[in-house]
C-alpha cells in the first residue's frame, strides 16, 4: 500500500516479546515464488496498536514466550531488512546465531550445567554415593567436556571464516546433554527432587533463568525445541554434512500458491 506493507498473521514462541521494543518479522510477500524465495524480513514496532502480544505459560509456571498477532499492521518500506525475497537469507543468519548462542557456549572446565550435577553429587551423604550413580555422573561430565572442546574448535573455525557444521552439532548435543544432566540431578536428589517453589504465572525479565535445580530440570526440556529442534539439526547434519539423501520434496519447484495446505 504505497510505501507501507500491511501484515496479517500470527507468530508463536516469541521469546520475551512482552519486553521487546522491536521485533524481527519474516512474512510471505510473493505467493507465486517458490517457498523460500517469496519471503521478506522486516523490523516491526512491537508497541504498535495492531500488534497483540499474548503470554504462553510453560510448565515452570512462567511465560518467557509469547504468541504475537498482527492485524492490519502497517510497516514502512524503510523497515525492510534487505530486499523483497531476502527473508529466508535473513532468517538463516539469525537462526545460525541463535544456535551458537544456545549451544556454543565455552564455559571454563567443570563449570556450566555440569557444575550443578557435580555439586549435587558432592552434597550427597556417603551412603548414597554408590558406584552406579558415580558412573552416570562421570559419563555426563565426559560428555560436557567433549562438548566444551568441540565448541572451542568451532569458535576457532569461525574466526578463520569457516563456521562449519559445529553450530548444529553444538546445539543438538547441548540440548540432549542439559536434559540428561538435570534428569540425573533430580534422580540424585531423591524425594527432594519433587519439591518445587511456585507455579505462579509470571512474565520474567530474562529467559532461561533457573532459581532452583527443579526448575532447571523442567526448563531444559525445551532446549531440544527452541532455536531449531533436535530433529531439524539432525536433518541438517545428515543431508548437508554427511551427504545422506533428504526427504522427498515434491513441492521444491512449485509456487507457494500451488502447494497443498490444510
Amino acid at each position: 500500500d504505497g510505501d507501507e506493507w500491511i501484515c496479517n498473521g500470527q507468530k508463536v514462541w516469541t521469546t520475551l516479546a512482552h519486553l521487546s521494543r522491536w521485533g524481527l518479522l519474516v512474512v510471505r510477500t510473493d505467493t507465486e515464488a517458490v517457498k523460500h524465495a517469496g519471503l521478506t524480513a522486516f523490523v516491526v514496532d512491537m508497541h504498535a496498536p495492531t500488534v497483540d502480544v499474548r503470554p504462553l505459560r510453560q510448565m515452570t509456571g512462567e511465560a518467557e514466550f509469547n504468541e504475537v498477532y498482527f492485524t492490519d499492521t502497517r510497516i514502512h518500506n524503510s523497515e525492510m531488512l534487505g530486499s523483497p525475497g531476502d527473508g529466508w537469507r535473513v532468517a538463516l543468519t539469525t537462526l545460525m546465531n541463535e544456535r551458537v548462542s544456545i549451544g556454543g557456549a565455552i564455559p571454563t572446565k567443570g563449570s556450566g550445567t555440569i557444575r550443578d550435577l557435580v555439586k549435587t553429587w558432592q552434597a550427597l551423604p556417603q551412603d548414597r554415593k554408590d558406584p552406579a550413580a558415580r558412573d552416570e555422573v562421570m559419563k555426563l561430565w565426559i560428555r560436557a567436556e567433549l562438548l566444551r572442546l568441540t565448541n572451542i574448535r568451532a569458535n576457532q573455525m569461525r574466526k578463520m571464516g569457516d563456521p562449519g557444521p559445529e553450530g548444529s552439532i553444538g546445539k543438538c548435543a547441548s540440548a540432549d546433554l542439559n536434559k540428561d544432566i538435570y534428569a540425573e540431578v533430580v534422580n540424585l536428589l531423591g524425594a527432594d527432587g519433587m519439591l518445587y517453589g511456585s507455579y505462579a504465572m509470571v512474565q520474567p525479565d530474562h529467559a532461561m533463568v533457573f532459581d532452583s535445580l527443579q526448575k532447571a530440570f523442567l526448563r531444559t526440556r525445551a532446549n531440544s525445541i527452541e532455536g531449531g529442534t533436535t530433529e531439524v539439526m539432525k536433518n541438517i547434519l545428515g543431508e548437508r554434512v554427511l551427504g545422506l539423501p533428504g526427504d522427498v520434496r515434491v513441492d521444491r519447484d512449485r509456487p507457494w500458491s500451488e502447494v497443498p495446505r490444510n
